[in-house]
């Protein structure tokens, strides 16, 4: 199984590792989220981030995913990156994350990042104020016909 490491501006990486413990109802195995603080020592968090790629490589690689390219937690993830053993993926969302979990056992770690892209683009999208779904009230909207009027508030 490929490992994964998640690494974020402190607390986007827990976070994002906890909605997929929701998702999901268990722990995934081999993940670690790394919380980077606004006052972190850069050296400190690429030393914590290399052990975690080896607390979670079982032989099969690691993906790295980053909140956001640029930036300290990207730039340690980039230092990380090892062609064919540890890929780097930057803008984590959560249908990628969702994907990367679904897909990592059944892929390979050059294959997983391909992916993980796909898996982020294809969640991001415009919802038309048209879409049928968008024609009724929303039924724990206060006021709407299923929910508690403001008379009740």
């Amino acid at each position: 199984m490929i490992g994964l490491v998640v690494i974020g501006h402190a607390p986007f990486a827990t976070a994002l590792f906890s909605c997929a413990l929701h998702v999901y109802a268990c722990s995934p195995e081999h993940c670690i989220a790394l919380d980077v603080a606004p006052d972190a020592d850069p050296e400190a968090e690429l030393e914590r981030a290399r052990q975690a790629v080896a607390d979670v490589d079982e032989g099969d690689g690691v993906l790295v995913l980053v909140d956001l390219f640029g930036a300290t937690p990207g730039n340690i993830a980039t230092q990380l990156a090892q062609a064919g053993r540890v890929e780097v993926v930057a803008g984590v969302n959560v249908p990628m994350m969702m994907r990367v979990i679904c897909y990592r056992q059944s892929t390979t770690i050059a294959e997983l990042p391909e992916k993980a892209l796909s898996g982020g683009a294809s969640g991001i999208m415009k919802i038309a104020s048209t879409s049928p779904q968008n024609q009724r009230p929303f039924p724990h909207d206060p006021g709407s016909a299923g929910g508690p009027s403001t008379a009740d508030q």
